[in-house]
């Protein structure tokens, strides 16, 4: 793996907080674009300061934040570049990545581009064949491409269809619930008895079932700007290499300045106060290039062992997630803990499994037998596992998950699991199982 020397940047409680200083603090919490605007203005102010043209790189294909890349590797999430996307920039992004056919892909991108703001495809399928010069086929198959794509229920050519569409992606979609978008139109008209008996539940289980869409985004392309919105820019990059990892950062997006010495010495003068400026210039484009060097060194150094501690999860996944709080990462590393809050605030990592905030790779110790611990990370994993394995007929309650996981070494409290559960928007096994008995029974 590729690291940079451990650095000794302890901070004591007394030490002298200059204006300088503070900079410098400020600056290693900024992510690199924010970092960029920064120094653009410290380089307009300051005529020591030059800032040195960059080559003009291809354009990359961008992907969304925490989504895997394809396993070929062909498009992975370490091409993520800077980018300002709309909607359909970022829909692009993703449906250049599928493996799909031309005709497929074309059609795809046609579709795109007829969706409304709010993420809805209210053309119609003939029409847009028409115009594009594609199949209806093609049209149908581009449709369904789009909508497999982030964020969840775009394309959906109706309400309930955004809905029914978030609900697979949940892996709840069950025949009551299926019945129940049918029957919009009844819920509508307050007819609750018609309804449940449409979808085979009791009345009173109409009500669980709308709580599960109210937590659903009836319009899925609302979070994106009309014109534009911001996207992930990863900081730092991972890459996998033949003798392990491969820790980088982002160059690309990183701010360059030059001291510009020569005129410097063009501007000596015998007047004091000119001397005082070029002097408080030339201190100020000193420290500046310092800081920038110190704090690439430090942020390197922490994702670098972010990325050792965390080895098995980028071979393996969230199942491998090992325990790590910013404390401990400090005392390992010999810096302040509030110096790794900094680093990793509002910084971004990017590897083959997709692009993840670094706070993502700190999660609370889960003790287990024999005085060894797991992430609560990957707890919630194997929660998630074990109720998408579960037989519909027996679902699993959170005292049986608690059972479970305590037969595998895991020692958890009954409410950390219901909590756990509530997160990742899993109904009880109740719910669940009045869901999946009527969706098997039919």
């Amino acid at each position: 793996m590729t690291i940079t020397p451990r650095l000794e940047l302890r901070q004591s409680q007394s030490l002298v907080m200059t204006p300088r200083l503070q900079q410098s603090l400020k600056m290693l919490r900024m992510s690199n674009l924010e970092l960029a605007e920064h120094v653009a203005g410290i380089v307009e102010a300051n005529p020591l300061l030059e800032a040195p043209p960059r080559a003009a790189e291809r354009p990359i294909p961008t992907a969304p934040a925490g989504r895997a890349a394809p396993a070929d590797g062909a498009a992975s999430a370490i091409d993520l570049v800077a980018a300002t996307v709309t909607l359909a920039e970022h829909l692009r992004a993703q449906v250049r990545l599928a493996r799909a056919d031309p005709p497929v892909l074309a059609a795809a991108l046609a579709v795109i581009e007829e969706l409304d703001p709010d993420g809805y495809f209210r053309s119609d399928a003939g029409e847009v064949a028409l115009r594009h010069g594609l199949s209806g086929a093609a049209v149908e198959a581009g449709l369904a491409l789009v909508q497999d794509c982030d964020p969840s229920g775009v394309g959906a050519r109706s309400l309930a269809e955004c809905l029914r569409i978030q609900l697979r992606d949940r892996g709840l979609l069950e025949p009551p619930l299926e019945a129940l978008l049918g029957g919009l139109d009844l819920l509508a008209a307050g007819r609750t008895a018609e309804l449940a008996a449409r979808c085979g539940v009791a009345p009173q289980a109409i009500s669980e079932m709308l709580g599960l869409l109210r937590g659903l985004n009836p319009k899925p392309g609302a979070g994106f700007a009309e014109e534009t919105v911001s996207v992930v820019v990863p900081d730092v990059f991972v890459r996998r290499t033949s003798t392990g990892w491969d820790v980088e950062l982002n160059t690309e997006t990183l701010p360059r300045v030059l001291v510009n010495n020569v005129y410097a010495q063009r501007l000596r003068t015998r007047d004091g106060a000119a001397l005082a400026y070029i002097s408080e210039c030339r201190a100020q484009a000193g420290w500046l290039v310092r800081s920038l060097e110190q704090r690439a060194r430090t942020i390197l150094t922490v994702a670098g062992a972010v990325v050792a501690h965390q080895e098995h999860f980028f071979a393996r996944g969230i199942s491998g997630l090992r325990p790590l709080t910013q404390r401990t990462l400090a005392e390992k590393l010999g810096l302040h803990e509030s110096t790794v809050s900094r680093v990793t605030a509002g910084k971004y990592l990017a590897c083959e499994r997709g692009t993840f905030e670094m706070h993502f790779f700190f999660s609370q110790a889960i003790p287990m037998a024999g005085g060894e611990t797991v992430s609560a990370a990957a707890v919630q994993d194997r929660i998630r596992t074990l109720i998408r394995e579960e037989i519909p007929a027996r679902t699993l309650s959170d005292d049986r998950i608690v059972v479970i996981l305590q037969r595998e070494g895991i020692d958890i409290a009954r409410r950390t699991v219901a909590k756990y559960r509530d997160g990742m928007g899993i109904p009880s096994s109740v719910m669940r199982r009045r869901l999946k008995t009527v969706g098997a029974s039919r």
